[in-house]
């Protein structure tokens, strides 16, 4: 039985940190692949990523020189800036700061909550779905999505057995 070695180059690591994005990514995954273990990235925007920065998408995450992850970086910070389509951001026209934003990671969920409560606060047709913990996207309601104690039935007790 032959053993066999993966070769791979000296600078290889098994798992990439990114400091500012506060996430880690496999080492053997492909580029666009690992840029979708980051929460907030998904395949088409890592597909635009690897494309607006020039990257070869056959090399794996863990032989990425260190210049080419703070290239990433700045891409994911400022993706409208860097030639990413205004369209493709999480956060097109924020309503705190006007701008084309892509949050990523825990500020992500922090928004989608903060969007939440704001459709909560002022009554909206979600907020109030969202508040009666309803279905929002216009589900079906009369048998699915229900929650709150089982109401079973009990069935007679039946006597002793007659001989």
């Amino acid at each position: 039985m032959s053993s066999f070695s993966v070769i791979r180059p000296k600078n290889f690591r098994e798992k990439v940190f990114f400091r500012k994005l506060r996430s880690q990514v496999d080492g053997n995954a492909k580029i666009e692949y690992g840029l979708t273990q980051i929460r907030g990235v998904g395949m088409r925007f890592a597909q635009a990523i690897v494309k607006v920065g020039k990257f070869n998408p056959n090399i794996r995450f863990g032989s990425i020189p260190e210049k080419d992850l703070t290239r990433i970086e700045e891409i994911i910070a400022n993706p409208v800036e860097n030639g990413i389509p205004n369209w493709m951001v999480n956060r097109p026209k924020d309503l705190r700061t006007g701008k084309d934003l892509h949050v990523i990671g825990n500020v992500l969920d922090i928004s989608v909550k903060r969007d939440i409560d704001r459709m909560k606060k002022i009554k909206s047709y979600k907020g109030v779905r969202h508040r009666l913990k309803l279905k929002v996207r216009g589900q079906r309601t009369k048998s699915t999505g229900r929650h709150g104690l089982v109401v079973g039935v009990i069935r007679k007790k039946r006597g002793p057995p007659s001989s």
